[in-house]
């Protein structure tokens, strides 16, 4: 998968987890932005290492699995945040 396939399967899911815990972040679209991509590749490498799927492409099943990964990391930047 190209790179600038993993970015806009990293804005998708960077959007459906803002959709999903909505909530005041700072840093606002770009935070939101950078996290779907970074969550992109989380959910890609874990999903292929529990074998649940991989993000090999733009796919219903890879959407999810990046969208997973961005809720998770945006989880932990809520809880990072909150300590501040």
């Amino acid at each position: 998968m190209g790179i600038l396939s993993w970015i806009i399967l990293g804005l998708i899911a960077g959007a459906l987890a803002k959709w999903i815990m909505p909530g005041k972040d700072g840093g606002g679209i770009i935070v939101t932005m950078l996290l779907g991509i970074a969550g992109a590749f989380l959910g890609g490498w874990i999903g292929s290492i529990i074998g649940l799927g991989t993000t090999g492409g733009l796919s219903i099943g890879s959407i999810i699995t990046a969208t997973v990964g961005a809720i998770l990391l945006l989880f932990i930047y809520r809880q990072i945040k909150k300590k501040k």
